[in-house]
């Protein structure tokens, strides 16, 4: 697979985002509440598509959000979504990173496991 790695650096608005899509590491981190979601994400989300069809052996998604929007939060299922499909010729797997204290992101992460179908960790962090 030749695709090239896809990354931005975060914003106050954005998060950090780092597709590494030869060795299949693919994280998302900080603050998710762009102006317009759908928008921000799509570029990576085409991307997805094309690794979709030749996925690295083995995934690992690593999602590090403070805090996202409702409409960040929908382009997280369609990530997640994206992942069901890769996982049909890659190993899947995704951790979700949360602030020990912060219960609303612990039970995202925990809503988020009953609606997707790949494995998603919850990894709580002092």
């Amino acid at each position: 697979m030749n695709m090239e790695n896809y990354s931005l650096e975060p914003t106050p608005k954005t998060p950090k985002l780092s597709f590494d899509f030869k060795n299949g590491l693919f994280e998302i981190s900080g603050r998710s509440i762009p102006e317009n979601s759908i928008e921000f994400y799509k570029s990576l989300m085409t991307k997805f598509e094309e690794y979709i069809l030749n996925p690295a052996v083995s995934t690992h998604l690593i999602v590090n959000l403070e805090y996202f929007n409702t409409s960040s939060s929908k382009c997280l299922i369609e990530i997640f979504r994206k992942m069901e499909r890769v996982s049909s010729n890659s190993d899947v797997r995704i951790s979700w990173f949360y602030e020990e204290e912060d219960e609303d992101m612990q039970e995202s992460g925990a809503d988020f496991k009953k609606i997707v179908k790949v494995p998603i960790e919850l990894i709580a962090v002092k």
